[in-house]
């Protein structure tokens, strides 16, 4: 056992001290997450009447369509479990495999990974404070149907997710955001073509499964793919003018 515990500290990039470090930084953007999600709670109504000021924006424009891919997608339970395991697996399970992968095998481009996640990803938290916005899915009427309410055994009424996830929380998309940031990094690392490809498809795929699965609307994808390229481009503005100074 000794010689084993030998062998994995040996194989870490700076430590077990260091790798617990970098969970107990996740479980801190995780306290800041419930935060956020609190304050959403206390502001259904605000939720409702953004939501439905999304959907006025995409009527007006002429570009509301995701009753239509819902009903595509509907049509096929292959596509129905696709997209519902992407939208559960993307923004948490995926964003964590990815970081453990670069963790260990490119740890030199680890800790931009890492701040450009969590800054990004606070940045949207504060979103979903100022904007609370409740998500297609909670809109009928509009024509959307909750696909993973009807067809999955696991929804969001589920009790562990009933309890942790944000039901008001459509705008930004934080699955397209962190997608879109997976895909970049991922894309730069990995060295074969047909990975390079599926990782710079992967956002694309995230966006089109949060929206046939009714969670999000076309512009809360779109807002977190900005978010997400706003956020990268501050950082590395930040990380410029530091080294000009030093």
């Amino acid at each position: 056992m000794s010689s084993f515990v030998a062998e994995t500290s040996r194989r870490l990039p700076r430590g077990w001290a260091h790798l617990a470090f970098q969970f107990v930084i996740w479980m801190g953007f995780y306290v800041a997450y419930q935060v956020a999600r609190g304050a959403a709670d206390r502001s259904v109504a605000d939720a409702f009447h953004n939501g439905e000021w999304v959907l006025r924006q995409e009527r007006e424009l002429g570009t509301l369509f995701e009753p239509a891919v819902q009903r595509v997608v509907d049509t096929s339970s292959i596509m129905v479990t696709l997209t519902s395991y992407t939208y559960w697996l993307s923004q948490f399970a995926v964003v964590g495999v990815t970081l453990l992968w670069v963790y260990f095998k490119h740890h030199q481009r680890f800790a931009g990974f890492r701040n450009w996640l969590i800054f990004a990803n606070l940045v949207g938290l504060v979103g979903y404070i100022l904007m609370p916005t409740a998500p297609p899915r909670m809109f009928p009427e509009w024509g959307f149907v909750d696909t993973l309410g009807q067809y999955s055994s696991i929804n969001h009424d589920s009790g562990l997710i009933a309890f942790a996830s944000n039901p008001y929380a459509a705008m930004p998309s934080l699955h397209s955001m962190d997608a879109l940031i997976v895909g970049i990094v991922m894309f730069g690392v990995v060295r074969s073509r047909l990975a390079k490809a599926l990782w710079l498809a992967w956002p694309a795929w995230v966006g089109f499964a949060v929206i046939s699965t009714g969670n999000h609307y076309w512009l809360d994808v779109v807002a977190g793919f900005a978010l997400a390229l706003l956020t990268g481009w501050a950082l590395r503005r930040a990380r410029t003018l530091r080294l000009q100074r030093a």
